[in-house]
């Protein structure tokens, strides 16, 4: 996992498997990071994401919920097209802004 910060956006660059195992070191790091920066805007790109169960919709939702607290909003990106049935799916599309990424 990467992380870049300019200005008021924090985009986190996912890497790998999401899965019960990494999802929990995930959060922590994206948290500590959301709270050191503040960003108005959080950017979870999936580009490099090669599986997900449903510990990724957690680690999603999750993201949503604290960022709510200082009005901030989520956005994914390059969402591979079973993560992005996966998220749809789930609803969190409401919740958050969906950029579909290539095939």
């Amino acid at each position: 996992m990467r992380m870049n910060s300019t200005g008021e956006v924090l985009t986190v660059y996912l890497q790998g498997e999401i899965d019960h195992h990494s999802a929990k070191n995930m959060r922590e790091e994206i948290d500590s990071a959301v709270d050191f920066n503040m960003p108005s805007l959080l950017i979870l790109d999936f580009g490099e994401v090669t599986f997900m169960d449903s510990s990724g919709i957690g680690l999603v939702m999750g993201r949503f919920k604290n960022l709510q607290k200082n009005g901030a909003k989520l956005n994914l990106s390059n969402l591979s097209g079973n993560i992005y049935k996966i998220m749809k799916l789930a609803g969190i599309d409401r919740l958050a802004t969906i950029d579909k990424g290539a095939e």
